[in-house]
């Protein structure tokens, strides 16, 4: 049985794992060679900001623009579809934004069925005509941008729901159109939400891989696995993770300071639930148009289009070989899942139960990971696991004359480790919004009937919090299903995945071959995506009005 001082021991434990990255990829970058940060600061350096920063600009006011006004429609009015839209609009959260590039590269570049099809009709040669560049940093935006938002739909649709309508209502009472007492009362209410959806959106898009690699867009995700793996330059490697780091958690800072005491709450004692006004005609088919619209560039085309692929590759995902690549993705995906949330609650836990600065400061430095690339991640790991195993290996070598080998280096448990650096916050975030509607003199009647913190932690706050912690485990084991760069450097030798095994295939221009990995990477993070709407449907349809007047999206 857990005692007190034990489960303070765990807590303590996730949390260095949490931090110990970040630590370590800063140390590397002080002790690297000043020379090789001159080279990088005169050469590639500027072009990696401006990539970065253009994508960040584009990435976060598009997703912001998507994911509000859809959620908006959804949520305030009734027209052909909506039920089944409202559910429609996550799921290009199931699709790795690489997965995206790969389907309509195939289907727009100069050999695709669009091109094609364009030169079949108006009988223009190869040179006689203009059509956008897929490969390009605006088609990565694209391709970001339309994953992405439902990283905003979903949290400012949740925020739109536990407004009470009196004040939109007194708008509307007081001369205001609906457009105009949506974006003057509704859309400033719901900001912290939709703030911390689009920089989650962003976070993502700064540590994105795949899809930058793959249309040849220089950022700093590409420059640190290239002076890792190209260059072999760790000292580099590790200053770029810097730079990455320091720029993610700048734009975390700016919007925590823009945010600034902001929260989303119910208006008044008395909440009103929003009744859904009645579109008809173009109004409803306009609407219905709009929401349409991104279920259909970010799912439903890609995935047709992912299929004919995979048809043609001759391949099927039936095969043992990939049936292999299934299992090491949901083996690791799962367990990385599991431990990340369980070092979530223990954390969460301890704030809850011993609130103190130190307690809060361990929530604080465990979630940073949610602003930090895998890449980063990654390279923070490599180098003191690295050196580890190395001075194991000279021990073991001068005492005893064995050859360990990497230990620890070569195996999956350094994944799962970055895995949950990378992912912590997000599976906080849903423990404490789940515990944030139980009051907390319950936790005191059951210290006052002599239970000790893990026995209240197993009898009271686990039923509690079960839906938000399944919540928890559904996102992390997406997230990991679909992480690139940390998997791509950390994977042992002998252990593909999906997605490494869909990157490797694209690189070498394979993508028919590459459809098939994709699609099994999209069919397994299905699943989870449509119990997550479920789980979260069912959350704000049982949740009693009192609770939706108290209750915040905590969304950084």
């Amino acid at each position: 049985m857990m005692t007190e001082k034990a489960l303070l021991r765990l807590t303590w434990l996730f949390v260095l794992i949490c931090i110990a990255p970040m630590v370590a990829a800063a140390l590397a970058a002080v002790a690297g060679d000043l020379d090789t940060w001159r080279d990088v600061l005169s050469t590639v350096l500027p072009g990696y900001t401006y990539n970065t920063l253009l994508l960040v600009l584009i990435v976060g006011v598009s997703t912001a623009i998507i994911g509000s006004v859809t959620a908006w429609l959804v949520t305030a009015y009734q027209f052909p579809g909506r039920q089944w839209l409202e559910v429609a609009l996550a799921l290009p959260l199931a699709f790795p934004a690489y997965v995206l590039a790969y389907a309509y590269t195939q289907m727009l570049d100069h050999p695709g069925p669009v091109q094609t099809l364009l030169r079949e009709i108006t009988g223009w040669g190869p040179r006689e005509y203009w059509f956008p560049e897929i490969r390009s940093l605006g088609g990565a935006a694209a391709m970001l941008t339309i994953v992405l938002y439902p990283y905003v739909y979903l949290l400012a649709r949740a925020s739109f729901r536990q407004q009470s309508a009196n004040a939109y209502m007194v708008a509307r009472t007081l001369g205001r159109s609906p457009a105009r007492a949506f974006l003057r009362v509704s859309l400033p209410m719901a900001r912290p939400a939709i703030a911390g959806g689009a920089l989650l959106a962003i976070m993502e898009t700064i540590a994105d891989f795949g899809t930058v690699s793959f249309f040849n867009v220089q950022t700093f995700a590409t420059g640190i696995y290239q002076a890792w793996f190209s260059v072999y330059d760790r000292a580099a490697a590790a200053q770029l993770s810097l730079c990455l780091l320091a720029f993610a958690l700048l734009v975390a800072a700016l919007e925590r300071i823009s945010r600034g005491g902001a929260g989303t709450v119910g208006n008044g004692t008395r909440f009103e639930a929003l009744d859904r006004a009645r579109l008809s005609g173009w109004s409803g088919w306009g609407a219905t148009a709009v929401c349409l619209l991104p279920v259909l560039g970010g799912f439903v085309i890609p995935l047709i289009m992912l299929g004919m692929m995979a048809v043609d590759s001759g391949q099927s995902i039936l095969d043992p070989r990939y049936l292999g690549f299934v299992s090491n993705s949901v083996t690791v995906a799962g367990i990385a899942a599991a431990l990340t949330v369980l070092g979530a609650v223990v954390i969460g836990f301890r704030a809850r139960t011993k609130p103190s600065r130190l307690s809060r400061w361990l929530v604080v430095v465990s979630g940073l990971g949610y602003a930090v690339p895998g890449g980063v991640i990654a390279v923070g790991l490599m180098v003191p696991v690295a050196a580890l195993d190395n001075a194991i290996d000279a021990f073991m070598e001068a005492r005893f004359g064995i050859d360990t080998g990497l230990l620890i280096t070569g195996s999956i448990w350094l994944m799962v480790a970055a895995y949950m650096s990378r992912f912590m916050a997000a599976a906080l975030n849903a423990y404490d919004s789940g515990m944030a509607t139980v009051p907390p003199n319950m936790d005191a009647v059951a210290r006052s009937l002599g239970h000790a913190s893990p026995r209240v932690l197993r009898s009271v706050h686990l039923p509690l919090a079960r839906n938000s912690v399944l919540t928890a485990l559904l996102i992390v084991f997406v997230d990991v299903m679909k992480e690139l760069p940390a998997t791509l450097i950390l994977h042992p030798f002998n252990f593909q995945t999906l997605a490494v095994q869909a990157h490797r295939l694209a690189a070498d221009e394979r993508l028919a071959e590459a459809a098939v990995p994709s699609l099994a990477l999209v069919a397994v993070g299905l699943i989870p995506v449509i119990l997550l709407c479920r789980t979260l449907g069912k959350q704000q349809e049982g949740m009693p009005s009192t609770a939706r007047q108290g209750t915040a999206i905590s969304a950084g």
